[in-house]
């Protein structure tokens, strides 16, 4: 049952290229990396439509604010407590 909105939409990988403006291999790539928020249904990889958005703005908060995520000594925030 279609709605009108995208809530709950699942996309293709080509769908998904389209959308980003990028190849078929690019979100491939990316999903198989975890990158890219996916998920694999009988082996073919899907994609929320509203967790690709909000990977969207994750991405573009990154590229305004590059520090973010690391502390005053530029490392990152996720990596404390880990063994160098």
């Amino acid at each position: 049952m279609p709605t009108s909105t995208s809530e709950g939409e699942i996309l293709t990988v080509g769908q998904v290229a389209d959308y980003l403006r990028v190849t078929q291999r690019t979100i491939y790539r990316l999903a198989a990396a975890k990158k890219l928020p996916a998920f694999k249904v009988g082996g073919a990889w899907r994609f929320s439509r509203v967790d690709i958005d909000c990977w969207i703005k994750q991405q573009s908060r990154q590229a305004l604010d590059p520090g973010q995520g690391k502390d005053v000594a530029g490392k990152n925030l996720s990596d404390k407590g880990k063994r160098a």
